[in-house]
């Protein structure tokens, strides 16, 4: 995954599926589990989601996919960040951000080596 600046004020879940790497499907179903990711729906009835809901996206991804935890054990330390300090949120998702970068960048890289091994 390429780093990707949030730019716009609005996003489709196909355009946030793309920066999240995460399927839309599992969008969807997160939607069910957490109250904090309640995306707006426009008057199609399409999901539009703000840069908020992103950095939330990727806090839920690092607790469940990085850090272990079960939906409920994730729901939980969702409610005690929000809850906490601000400084603290805004800290996990730095991480966040540069643990899903640097997994990419791993990822990326063991492509290119089978590549290699596989024209050698």
């Amino acid at each position: 995954m390429e780093e990707t600046e949030i730019k716009r004020l609005y996003y489709p879940i196909s355009e946030v599926s793309r920066i999240t790497g995460l399927k839309a499907y599992v969008l969807r179903y997160w939607e069910t589990e957490f109250p904090e990711l309640r995306p707006t729906k426009n008057r199609a009835g399409n999901r539009t989601y703000r840069k908020s809901d992103i950095r939330t996206i990727f806090l839920i991804k690092k607790l469940l996919y990085h850090e272990k935890y079960t939906i409920e054990g994730a729901r939980q330390r969702l409610k005690q960040i929000r809850k906490g300090d601000d400084g603290q949120l805004k800290l996990m998702l730095t991480e966040v951000k540069k643990d899903d970068l640097l997994r990419d960048i791993r990822e990326e890289l063991e492509q290119c080596l089978k590549l290699i091994d596989e024209k050698s």
